[in-house]
């Protein structure tokens, strides 16, 4: 299961992007249930998100669970994302129950609250999603196991539009220690957003998913800028910021705040990226990792 970048800039709940960091699930029927999160201070019970997210679909009496994820919590990588969607495919295909990944992406969407990472994990590459209340291709409801004592599966939700990787471009994650709660980005948020914000944040997207879909650097470039959240969100990640502003003087096409952040996602072409590592992992001392993520045209699969 990949990591994923969500908003991508001035894509707010939008856009997304599968990275090269992986979390994988192990699953098997032992007759009863336990959890090995994989690192300490992650829930052992069924209060574990992987765990929660796999009885939507059946019951976790018999299964052992192991993970190991090289996803960090709470730093705008789509870990929650990815365990929703582990715990659901794990459901799905040890069980057989039979559910489309359109299906599994709605259930997906509807415990996570908005669909940019789901989409990105799951389809892998760069997604675009569509706005609450689209319309959805109507498709007869899909299998859940009977006897779960789970909802309904959920209703029609559109499944995004999927971009292949633009040619030439790499991602590289400056990821800080400290952590952001989803929660506290939201609420740096107004309920409403002044106009000329948000038609400045529409061009900049139309103008990064054209250059995604061409390769274009040049509009790429101009596509990563953004007016809605992430200055608003500065005083939860400063340094943060400080990258995004500074990331084009080091050799960067752009960077934009990942997710909720604090990480930052670092747009370069692939023959600046071995220099533009060393610039970056100088600038950020001790506060921050570094790290290469290429984007990932992988999304979530499955193997016995």
């Amino acid at each position: 299961m990949p990591a994923s970048s969500g908003n991508l800039g001035p894509g707010f709940d939008v856009l997304g992007a599968a990275l090269d960091v992986w979390l994988e699930l192990y699953v098997s029927e032992v007759g009863e249930f336990s959890v090995d999160p994989g690192e300490p201070g992650l829930p052992e019970d069924r209060s574990n998100l992987i765990v929660k997210a796999f009885e939507e679909l059946h019951p976790a009496d018999d299964v052992r669970f192991e993970v190991r994820s090289e996803i960090p919590l709470a730093r705008g990588l789509g870990s929650s994302a990815a365990a929703i969607l582990a715990g659901l495919l794990a459901a799905d295909h040890l069980y057989e129950l039979g559910n489309s990944r359109e299906a599994l992406f709605a259930r997906a969407c509807e415990i996570e609250g908005h669909p940019d990472n789901v989409a990105a994990a799951l389809f892998g590459g760069i997604v675009v999603c569509a706005p609450p209340g689209a319309p959805a291709r109507e498709t007869p409801p899909d299998p859940i196991e009977l006897g779960s004592g789970t909802t309904p599966p959920p209703g029609p939700v559109p499944a995004p539009a999927r971009l292949d990787p633009p040619e030439g471009v790499e991602g590289i994650l400056v990821i800080p220690g400290e952590e952001v709660s989803t929660e506290a980005a939201r609420a740096a948020l107004p309920a409403d957003i002044p106009l000329a914000e948000a038609t400045h944040n529409i061009a900049s997207t139309t103008h990064l998913v054209l250059g995604i879909e061409r390769s274009d650097l040049t509009l790429i470039e101009r596509g990563l800028s953004d007016r809605i959240h992430q200055q608003r969100r500065r005083p939860l990640y400063g340094r943060s910021m400080e990258i995004v502003e500074a990331a084009r003087e080091m050799g960067a096409i752009g960077a934009t705040i990942s997710g909720a952040g604090p990480t930052v996602l670092v747009w370069s072409y692939w023959q600046s990226t071995g220099k533009l590592v060393e610039a970056l992992t100088g600038a950020v001392g001790e506060w921050a990792h570094v790290r290469r993520a290429p984007i990932s045209p992988l999304g979530a699969s499955v193997e016995v």
